[in-house]
């Protein structure tokens, strides 16, 4: 697998984590997620898709 596939699955990834993270915070439907652990997917996701993003734009520089 190319590395510019491997940083946009990680981006796709940390997006989506991030997004259940900020579900769970801004509509309190999922009960069964304790409210730590949305904030914990919050901060996770959220330095995923920084890093992943920043991964990203260095290998399109790169080309």
């Amino acid at each position: 697998m190319k590395k510019k596939t491997q940083a946009i699955i990680a981006l796709i990834g940390s997006f989506l984590v991030l997004s259940v993270g900020l579900f769970r915070i801004l509509t309190e439907s999922l009960t069964s997620t304790p409210l730590f652990v949305a904030y914990v997917f919050t901060v996770a996701g959220l330095m995923g898709v920084i890093i992943n993003g920043i991964v990203l734009r260095k290998l399109q520089t790169n080309e």
